[in-house]
């Protein structure tokens, strides 16, 4: 595979990641229940993607148990726990934007764990996402829910230590770590115990760890492997920003002029992205 086929599919991915934030909308029950049940969901479908029928030992071969199988794992568990706690305690707007802080810590880590070295383009790239997301969510940002703001900040380091140790086994298979991960989110599924969910809510859980989760995930797995560590979560960036547009399109929050220079900004900057990474093919 390409750099431009590998990020033209990371691409996609963020865009189904991106559908998370209306899907949680739509179903009524509580954030930690759905982290859960969504984890299981996507958890059992990964099992059986993978092939996984019953413990043999060509199954439990590929549980090495090594440092980036296990911080790849508790770096997506931490990303999403972390970042649904931060929702409840500060500004959607907050919490999003601080989470994507996440390519500083990339680029810091990569250079560090992975050895990649950040160029020039890269620090204008992540220059122009923050100044996109910045525009983007311009008057929605809020100084008080500190709590929430730490761990937004705690799940955007998460995110960055997930996507460089899933870089480190970019010769192997990362889905084990990202199984591993969503089975540690499923360890909040007691929660869902003590709610009633509705018809609409068990789709709209079916959803998110079918089609948010799991596809994506996979894509994810495929596409690190033929891109550098800040690469990827600079693609990724394009999930805060599809996340709010699908809310507009099918609930109607409409965005603001400066939301949609934002969004202009950070399409740009992953579009021509891209286009060097074709260049380097």
């Amino acid at each position: 595979m390409t750099h431009t086929r590998a990020a033209l599919l990371l691409a996609f991915a963020a865009l189904m990641f991106s559908s998370g934030g209306l899907m949680i909308k739509v179903v009524d029950l509580s954030p930690v229940a759905i982290v859960g049940a969504r984890g299981a969901i996507t958890a059992v479908v990964l099992w059986f993607y993978m092939r996984w029928p019953k413990f043999t030992p060509e199954f439990t071969s590929k549980f090495t148990w090594s440092v980036a199988q296990l911080g790849a794992a508790l770096g997506i568990a931490g990303a999403q726990f972390f970042f649904v706690l931060a929702t409840k305690q500060t500004t959607a707007a907050n919490a999003v934007f601080i989470q994507f802080s996440a390519p500083i810590y990339v680029a810091l880590l990569g250079i560090w764990l992975l050895g990649e070295r950040v160029k020039l383009a890269d620090w204008l790239s992540m220059l122009l996402v923050f100044t996109g997301l910045g525009f983007f969510f311009a008057g929605d940002l809020d100084i008080s829910g500190l709590w929430g703001n730490v761990n937004a900040l705690i799940s955007g380091i998460s995110l960055a230590f997930f996507i460089v140790f899933m870089r480190m086994q970019k010769d192997g298979s990362a889905l084990e770590s990202i199984f591993l991960g969503n089975v540690l989110c499923a360890l909040c599924l007691p929660f869902l115990l003590t709610q009633t969910p509705s018809l609409a809510d068990w789709g709209g859980l079916l959803f998110l760890g079918l089609f948010q989760m799991s596809i994506p995930f996979v894509m994810l797995s495929v596409s690190i492997r033929y891109l550098t560590a800040l690469e990827a979560i600079i693609i990724q960036t394009l999930e805060p920003i599809l996340n709010p547009i699908w809310v507009f399109l099918v609930i109607g929050e409409r965005p603001t002029p400066l939301a949609l220079v934002g969004c202009f900004i950070v399409f740009a900057t992953v579009f021509v992205r891209s286009l060097r990474l074709n260049r380097a093919d």
